[in-house]
């Protein structure tokens, strides 16, 4: 049975999206992509149906990954739906579990950052406001977090088979 992610922030035009289609990037390359299921979502409704922010993708472009897929709301039921639920930071963490008021899916989300091997930053960065150097640091640090992600994954797949 597949390994379902799924990547959230505010809006899933900027931060989600790029760290569901870096992790889509990594499967395939390791071959992975029926053993790994990605998504995202966000925790509020301001972009649902929008693509991915163009500075985002334009960031994302430079390192050859191409972001696709239109903003969609996070639903309770996604808590059943997926195994592990990655949040881009602190505020977007509290607002998942939130949701979840009998905690008993607490142990499914974690923060994205839980999984870089070379940044130490503790949250990923909302670029929303800033310049483009914004967007560059978020796709380091969610290559970075991913690649970490990808090595739990395949671990964690691993111990169950």
């Amino acid at each position: 049975m597949a390994y379902k992610l799924l990547f959230v922030c505010l809006g899933n035009i900027c931060r989600s999206p790029s760290a569901e289609n870096i992790m889509k990037h990594l499967v395939n390359q390791t071959g992975l992509s029926k053993e790994i299921i990605c998504d995202s979502a966000g925790t509020s409704s301001y972009h649902i149906g929008s693509p991915p922010d163009r500075r985002m993708s334009a960031a994302a472009k430079l390192r050859g990954i191409q972001l696709v897929g239109e903003a969609r709301q996070f639903q309770r039921s996604d808590f059943e739906k997926f195994d592990l639920i990655l949040a881009m930071d602190r505020e977007n963490y509290r607002d998942i579990l939130a949701l979840d008021r009998s905690q008993q899916y607490k142990d499914k989300v974690k923060l994205m950052c839980d999984f870089c091997t070379r940044h130490n930053l503790k949250e990923v960065p909302d670029p929303y406001y800033g310049g483009p150097e914004g967007f560059n640091q978020v796709i380091d640090l969610l290559l970075d977090a991913c690649e970490g992600l990808l090595n739990y994954v395949i671990s964690q797949q691993q111990s169950v088979n």
